[in-house]
Order: C-alpha cells, then sequence, then structure tokens
C-alpha cells in the first residue's frame, strides 16, 4: 500500500471509531436521561459538552501536529479519545458524563484536522475532493457500526457496555504510529526556518483582511453543517421512538438508511468538486439540503421516512466529504492542521448547541418548526459561501506527490 493510500486508510479509521462515539450517545440518551432523572436539554448538554472539548482538542492538537509532527500527535489523541469514552461508561452522575465526554472531546477533536492534513499533503490538487470525500465517508460507517452495536449492546449490556467499546481505538493507535510515516510536506517545511517560526500560530488564520473573512467563513459553513447533523442525527432516532412507535432496532434501520445516502453523497460530493470546483459543488449541495430538509417534516409511514431520511442525508451530510479539501486549499502547511482543527472544531463548538436548540423547540413546537430553522441554517451557509476568497498571503508549497503526476 502507497503512503497515499496509507493516509486515507489511517484517516477513515480514526473518523469511524469518532462517529461511531458520537451516535452512541444518541442511541444511549434516553436510558442516560432515565438513570440521572435529567430533562432533555440536560441531555443534549452532553453532546454540545462533547463539541466544546472538540473545540479545545482542536486547537491544542492541531497547533501540537503543526509544531511536533502529523503521526505522533494524530496517535495520543486517538488514545485520549479512547480513554474518555471508556469512562464515560463508569459515569455515576451526570456531571462525570459531561467531564468524561469533554476528555473524549479533546481528542476526537484533535484527530479530524490532523487526519485531513495528512490527506491533504498526500494527495494532487485535483484529487483532493475525492480523496477528502473517502476520508469523510468513515463517519457514516461510524454511524452504521453504532447502530449495529446499540441493537445489540443495550438490550442485555445498557448504555454503560455501550461506551467499553470505546476502548477499541487504543489498538488502532498503536498499528497507526507503527505503519504510517511522518508527512512528506511537512517534514520540507521543516527545513525552512521561516515556516517554522510561522507554525501554530492562531493570528495566521486573520493575517489579512482576505484571510480573516474567508476564515470567518469557513467557521460559518462548518458550524451551519454540524448544527445540521446534529439537529438530525441526535434527536431524530428518539423522536421515531415515540411518535411513530418504533423500537431501538427499528429506529436504528432508519438511522443505517439516513447514512447510506450519506455515504453516497459524500462519494459524489467529492467527485463533484474534482469536476465542478467548490463553490459550484457547495452552492447546489446547501441549495438542495434547504428545500429536502424543510419536505422532510411533511414525511410520513416508515417507507417516507426512509426514502427521505436517505434524501436528507445525501445533500445536508454529503457536503461534509468537502470541508478537508475546502479548508486545506486556503491554508499552507504550516499552519493546515492549526487551521482545519480551530475552524471545524469551533464549527462544531457553536453547532453543538444545536441539539439544545432542536430540544427546545421539540418541547414547544413542533418538527416542521424545527426542520425550518434547519433549513434557514443552510441558506446562512449558502451566504457565507458566497463570501469565499483567497488572501494573497497563502502560497503553496512543494508536495512530492503532486510533483509527481
Amino acid at each position: 500500500m502507497d503512503y497515499r493510500k496509507k493516509t486515507v486508510v489511517a484517516s477513515v479509521a480514526g473518523l469511524t471509531l469518532e462517529g461511531m462515539d458520537i451516535m452512541f450517545i444518541s442511541f444511549a440518551m434516553s436510558m442516560i436521561i432515565a438513570e440521572f432523572q435529567i430533562d432533555m436539554a440536560a441531555g443534549g448538554l452532553i453532546s454540545s459538552i462533547t463539541n466544546l472539548g472538540m473545540l479545545a482538542g482542536g486547537v491544542i492538537f492541531g497547533i501540537l501536529a503543526d509544531k511536533f509532527g502529523r503521526v505522533r500527535i494524530f496517535t495520543y489523541t486517538i488514545l485520549l479519545f479512547a480513554v474518555g469514552t471508556a469512562l464515560t461508561g463508569l459515569a455515576q452522575n451526570i456531571e462525570q458524563v459531561y467531564l468524561f465526554r469533554f476528555i473524549a472531546g479533546l481528542g476526537a477533536g484533535g484527530e479530524y484536522g490532523i487526519g485531513m492534513a495528512l490527506v491533504a499533503e498526500a494527495w494532487p490538487k485535483n484529487k483532493q475532493g475525492r480523496a477528502s470525500s473517502y476520508v469523510s465517508v468513515g463517519a457514516q460507517y461510524g454511524v452504521i457500526l453504532a447502530a449495529l452495536l446499540s441493537a445489540m449492546i443495550l438490550p442485555s449490556w445498557g448504555w454503560r457496555g455501550l461506551f467499553f467499546v470505546g476502548l477499541a481505538p487504543v489498538i488502532f493507535a498503536f498499528i497507526v504510529r507503527k505503519k504510517l510515516d511522518e508527512s512528506p510536506a511537512w517534514l520540507e517545511a521543516q527545513k525552512k526556518k521561516q515556516q517554522v517560526q510561522k507554525q501554530g500560530k492562531l493570528k495566521q488564520l486573520f493575517a489579512t483582511p482576505k484571510i480573516a473573512v474567508t476564515t470567518i467563513a469557513l467557521a460559518i459553513m462548518a458550524t451551519v453543517q454540524i448544527a445540521g447533523y446534529n439537529g438530525l442525527m441526535i434527536w431524530l432516532p428518539s423522536m421515531l421512538q415515540q411518535s411513530q412507535g418504533l423500537s431501538v432496532s427499528s429506529s436504528a434501520l432508519w438511522t443505517i438508511s439516513t447514512a447510506a445516502g450519506m455515504i453516497a453523497g459524500m462519494l459524489t460530493f467529492g467527485q463533484f468538486i474534482d469536476r465542478f470546483g467548490m463553490k459550484t459543488s457547495y452552492g447546489i449541495f446547501l441549495s438542495a439540503s434547504a428545500i429536502a430538509v424543510f419536505l422532510y417534516s411533511f414525511a410520513s409511514g416508515s417507507t417516507g421516512l426512509l426514502v427521505g431520511g436517505a434524501i436528507v442525508g445525501f445533500f445536508s451530510n454529503g457536503m461534509f466529504a468537502g470541508y478537508g479539501a475546502l479548508i486545506s486549499k486556503y491554508y499552507s502547511v504550516e499552519i493546515r492542521s492549526t487551521a482545519t482543527n480551530t475552524i471545524f472544531n469551533f464549527g462544531r463548538a457553536l453547532g453543538g448547541l444545536s441539539p439544545i436548540v432542536v430540544g427546545y423547540i421539540l418541547q414547544n413546537a413542533n418538527v416542521t418548526v424545527a426542520m425550518t430553522y434547519l433549513a434557514l441554517l443552510y441558506c446562512i451557509s449558502f451566504i457565507a459561501m458566497i463570501s469565499l476568497r483567497k488572501g494573497k498571503g497563502i502560497k503553496e508549497e512543494f508536495n512530492p506527490f503532486t510533483e509527481a503526476i
């Protein structure tokens, strides 16, 4: 297996485990709420605190990865993520759940941007879109894995047993450290004193007015992406269990159907990026997402829910595939991990508040109002996308894989 394929496999596996862990919260939510006797807003806060941990971990480990190397820090984030997930299964009160989810978030937040930086630095520009989509699909593999494990573990072992599965990434971390070499582009950057001095500085994300506007626009887009995903995936399984009378296994089928739509959307979106460019691809998918999410509020019956969920997943989360390539496009190698982790995990932290907002809407209004709220978010993201500009301070770095093609 060549280096490019290794970066994709490692990043896919990392995102799969992360996606699995996030959906564990969704399937275990009703049991956690019942055991600790909390309301829906307090339950939604679990995901929000996890996302705050991701923001902190993204900034910290993004800076460390730009300074000390991608692979070394990547393995540390996986280990931290695994420990936090397993500890969640030992929590004795909701405060401990919050604490352990924050720890898991620290690791997960660092892992995402580093993996994306590795892929971006290994693949040529005309193939970065599809490479990014291959990695992003990993999150949906995690969703499907979480659905299957939840159906098997929750009835017999409860929600605590589900989180003990989180120890599995420890093995993966050791494999990555042994099999994956450091990014050649990062190694090349270390030889240039001027670049080394710039590494890990957050102010580089706002170095010029154009770069600042781009950073803010990308942060808005990432926020909407996470808000839409969390709004759909965190609460809808529980809603279907209640409103449609579905069992855990039946709601798991809905989740798998939606995840399948997301996977198809991601793979399609990656091809769109390489063929039509970033702005055209995001423009099409953002517009379609706003329409599909709003119309889904009127779906009924098992067939309508399954097909509609797949369509919504295709457009709304298909765009997730492009963020690794999108952010990498605007920032050079010396600050790429910092930029990717900071921007996307800022979106996770702010967009992670969406479960609280959606939970409040569902308690005080209805599904149509909640879906309208999500549809409007995609319209805001469309406006942010139009404002993207590449600043003059960003230059191309040496990429041995690009040069070889």
